[in-house]
């Protein structure tokens, strides 16, 4: 009988356990946690915060799913591995051995450097038990400042706001999400959170939080600026939970370094990837840095979506089958300021290209007429489509408010269809944008048989 160890309760382990078990159906699988509350919705936190969904419905597996999958669970700090013998060593010096291990460690909120951040009142967004802490803070508190420019920060701005809590908005730059968003996009979001009472600070950084018996009054910033607040809610990146893969000898670089198959190595001089291959222990989930064919190096998702992917595939490859993971056109649905946003392959942050050009348009009647959409709505103030159109394909696009052209684009994009038919019409600037894809995706579908 096979022993799996799986290190980590996110989605990475947990669907690593599903694709083992559908395949080994006698194997020992034990899930090893150090968050008390187990296997939860991590993106389901923002929506908890805003007070719409209940406690209880972030739990996606009950008793009855732990049973069906035979899974072990044991809430225990892992010190180290030990692959030479195949086992790990517990921080109480318990040894447990394994025979196939997968570290789905994940990742943690990137602590802010300002003196005061030990200070009560300082909160991030990385847990169910940091979620409670903030709903909890947020009952007497009156101000409260967020820092950082991505998805997180603005969960927690709306979060902070939906609890009644007067929120002054720290951006470094001089818009929000800059290097995803284009201007338009970044000022839909703003105006948004002006109207919600935002107080939005563009070019504005932290320099340190002040307080009072060590509780949180207030922050000053980079400019000498005071602000007084109870809360100061910091999100400015995340970091892979390398420091075990690392303390046991593998290779890491900004992740766990992992092959195709979501094999480790151990740690060798030089350039990735160094060091003997590991064939019994894999890595999957935000701690791992995976290869990614189009960017052309290692790469980490911090994204649900390719955990769950990389779990699965790492738990198929565990329980003795081959399947060499292969990194799909990006794809995050999410909501900017109460908008729901699609993001699709590639669309900031590229180096300038004279093949490549980008093309927005706002409000189409086609948004409400094109079936089997992912999420439609039509509640919405604001559509807007961008596509990045390359020479051939389709690079990426952005889908904000109704979402009724998500399908169509990730497909478009994920496959990379040949776009050349329609390519002068996508650009032309006066064309519909959302017309021109539906019916290209119309014929596209039918000749390919996608579904």
């Amino acid at each position: 009988m096979t022993r799996y160890l799986i290190i980590g309760a996110g989605v990475a382990g947990i669907s690593a356990a599903e694709a083992i078990r559908s395949v080994d159906q006698s194997g020992d699988i034990t899930l090893l946690y150090d968050d008390a509350d187990g296997y939860y919705s991590r993106p389901g936190l923002a929506y908890y915060l805003t007070n719409e969904v209940p406690e209880k419905q972030l739990y996606a597996f009950q008793e009855d799913d732990f049973h069906r999958l035979r899974l072990q669970r044991l809430h225990a700090s892992v010190r180290r591995i030990r692959p030479s013998e195949h086992k790990i060593e517990l921080n109480d010096g318990r040894l447990l051995p394994y025979d196939r291990l997968l570290i789905a460690t994940g990742a943690a909120a990137t602590p802010a450097k300002a003196p005061g951040v030990e200070l009560q009142g300082v909160v991030k967004l990385d847990s169910l038990e940091d979620a409670r802490r903030i709903l909890k803070l947020s009952r007497k508190a009156h101000s409260a400042v967020v820092v950082g420019g991505g998805i997180t920060a603005l969960e927690l701005v709306e979060a902070l706001r939906a609890q009644r809590v007067q929120v002054h908005y720290f951006l470094r730059g001089d818009r929000y999400w800059a290097n995803v968003l284009d201007e338009t996009e970044s000022r839909i979001v703003e105006h948004r959170l002006k109207e919600e009472g935002v107080q939005i600070h563009y070019q504005t950084e932290l320099a340190e939080i002040n307080g009072k018996n060590g509780q949180a009054t207030g922050v000053r910033t980079v400019d000498n600026r005071q602000l007084r607040c109870e809360i100061v809610a910091v999100a400015i990146g995340v970091q892979p939970r390398k420091a075990l893969a690392e303390a046991s000898g593998l290779k890491v670089d900004r992740g766990v370094w992992v092959d195709e198959f979501l094999r480790t190595r151990t740690a060798g001089g030089g350039a990735l990837p160094g060091g003997e291959a590991l064939p019994d222990v894999y890595a999957a989930g935000d701690v791992a840095q995976v290869y990614d064919p189009l960017a052309g190096k290692a790469v980490i998702d911090s994204l649900w979506g390719p955990a769950r992917q990389q779990g699965y595939t790492a738990g198929l490859n565990m329980s003795g089958q081959t399947r060499a993971y292969r990194k799909s056109a990006p794809f995050n649905v999410t909501r900017l300021a109460g908008l729901t946003t699609t993001i699709i392959g590639a669309v900031g942050g590229r180096e300038t290209d004279a093949d490549l050009l980008e093309v927005a348009r706002g409000e189409s009647e086609t948004w409400r007429q094109i079936p089997d959409a992912i999420a439609a709505q039509a509640d919405f103030d604001v559509n807007r489509l961008r596509v990045l159109v390359g020479k051939q394909n389709l690079v990426g696009a952005i889908v904000m408010g109704d979402q009724t052209l998500s399908q169509a684009v990730h497909h478009l994009v994920a496959e990379q269809a040949d776009i050349t038919p329609i390519r002068e019409q996508l650009i032309h600037p006066n064309r519909p944008l959302g017309d021109i894809l539906a019916g290209f995706w119309a014929d596209w579908r039918q000749q390919h048989g996608a579904k």
